[in-house]
């Protein structure tokens, strides 16, 4: 039987598959629907599909993964995204190349979903911080090499979907050596009292917070700063060059900030990187034109908070009873969904009707106001918890 290591291992290699395939078909359909000749409205409306499917499905993954277990699930997302992707180039039409990028974003969901849940269950505690970490890496990884694959529309309309097909057989064929595995089991008694979502909002609301931060940035960022930018006097050229240094820093200090929360524990590390970035963003508005600037700040950025997400689901499992953590990964999906429908829009009134840098003072301020709720949150532990949501039920 595979040990938990190659169970963890399996696991990055999905998810970089995963992320190759969102950082190749996001900037790769762009440029198709462009040379169509598609408006860069229904361009982005297309685009905005997956996250609409990813939207529509994360509340309803837990009671299937329960069921079916993480790896039929997995499994099930790893088919959806393969079909839909391979799918693309053999049709046309807006409407169709929708559906088809909706699907995706379902089975994305599901294997996420499934995935990063694994992982947090099978890691051991003293682990955990570095394993969720890698996962996140990996995907970072994944989705920075993904537009690579441009590179081979040289050879045929579909060549890059040939070798993200590729990718996905590696993908399956590890995944087939897998034993099934099933969550923890909830507690009868947890949630005679309380709707269960409401109970783990209520117990682990703190390390809630973080997908919603990270999304809520990283949409704002992907969708408002070239605005942004360009209204400074920054070229397209520039743009694209001081993106990429927000994933650049995350990937830098997503390892060594998951083993440092390890040893000094989840809730220090993520009050730290909150209040680092809060001053990094907080800084945007005064280096007026400065491409280097920009791209320093926003790599101190990304260093700081771009391990947000897997660190608060890592501390969600630190201090929510296993059979709970399927309930926080629910809820943490559909936080970032939200967050990366409202950020753009948000940032797009900012920057029409106040002042362009306001945005980056609102994504300050939600991180300076995070780090005053780390100072008082109130830590259980999961044993404690657990007996003391046994005790209410009773």
């Amino acid at each position: 039987m595979p040990s938990s290591r190659y169970t963890i291992w399996t696991l990055i290699v999905v998810v970089a598959v995963a992320g190759a395939n969102q950082g190749l078909t996001l900037p790769l359909l762009a440029i198709l629907l462009e040379e169509q000749g598609v408006s860069s409205v229904a361009n982005g409306l297309n685009a905005a599909a997956m996250y609409i499917g990813i939207l529509l499905v994360t509340p309803w993954w837990e009671a299937p993964l329960r069921r079916f277990g993480f790896r039929s699930l997995i499994v099930f997302g790893l088919l959806l995204v393969t079909v839909s992707t391979l799918s693309l180039p053999f049709v046309s039409g807006l409407t169709v190349w929708f559906l088809l990028r909706m699907v995706m974003g379902i089975g994305d969901s599901a294997l996420h979903y499934a995935s990063q849940l694994w992982v947090t269950e099978v890691s051991p505690a003293e682990r955990r911080g570095r394993d969720i970490s890698l996962y996140g890496l990996a995907y970072g990884v994944g989705f920075s090499i993904g537009p690579l694959g441009i590179n081979l529309l040289g050879f045929g309309r579909w060549a890059p979907f040939v070798a993200l097909s590729l990718l996905y057989l590696v993908a399956f064929v590890m995944m087939g050596r897998l034993p099934n595995a099933y969550p923890q089991p909830v507690s009868s008694a947890a949630g005679k009292r309380e709707n269960r979502y409401v109970l783990v909002t209520r117990l682990a609301w703190l390390a809630l917070i973080p997908s919603f931060l990270y999304g809520y940035m990283e949409a704002s960022l992907n969708g408002n700063f070239p605005v942004y930018a360009l209204r400074n006097g920054i070229s397209a050229e520039w743009v694209s060059l001081i993106l990429p240094s927000f994933v650049v820093g995350s990937l830098v200090l997503q390892l060594p900030l998951g083993t440092l929360s390890d040893r000094v524990g989840r809730r220090q590390v993520m009050m730290g990187c909150a209040i680092v970035g809060a001053v990094a963003f907080s800084l945007f508005p005064l280096v007026g034109d400065s491409a280097w600037m920009m791209m320093g700040l926003l790599a101190v950025a990304g260093a700081a908070v771009g391990s947000f997400y897997s660190l608060g689901m890592a501390y969600a499992a630190d201090i929510l009873p296993l059979g709970m953590v399927p309930t926080s990964g629910i809820i943490a999906g559909m936080n970032f969904s939200v967050a990366s429908i409202l950020g753009p829009n948000i940032n797009g009134y900012l920057i029409e009707y106040v002042f362009p840098g306001m945005m980056f003072l609102v994504m300050g301020g939600m991180l300076a106001v995070f780090a005053c709720c780390c100072l008082l949150f109130r830590e259980r532990p999961a044993q404690d918890m657990r007996e003391g949501t046994e005790r209410e039920a009773g």
